[in-house]
């Protein structure tokens, strides 16, 4: 695990996030695609990600409610957060994982990067 030292503790919290996605259809891909990019640049070395197909396991969309999909569900550090989409609108992204944007995060809205 990477250290990030910051003001209030020595070890920012580690993410840990689950992707609900329905195959390999094309919005289920850019959702895949996306969140893979912003966990790479944003949280490298301090991410889980979890990437379950509703249709290979139901169950487990069952058990966390999902009604819809692509679905970001983020499971910690804090409150359980839930982003429907494709994740493409990257400043809402960042806001549901708690991050900044920066300034050439704001002019990526809605652009599947």
């Amino acid at each position: 695990m990477q250290d990030w030292p910051s003001a209030t503790d020595e070890h920012p919290p580690s993410y840990v996030l689950e992707l609900y996605i329905t195959g390999a259809t094309p919005n289920s891909t850019r959702a895949v695609r996306n969140i893979k990019a912003i966990c790479e640049r944003y949280l490298a070395g301090r991410y889980e990600l979890a990437i379950i197909d509703i249709y290979q396991q139901p169950e487990l969309a069952q058990q966390a409610r999902i009604i819809a999909a692509p679905t970001l569900v983020k499971k910690s550090p804090g409150l359980v957060r839930w982003l429907v989409g494709d994740l493409s609108d990257r400043p809402r992204v960042l806001r549901l994982l708690g991050l900044n944007a920066g300034p050439d995060d704001a002019s990526q809205s809605g652009q599947n990067k």
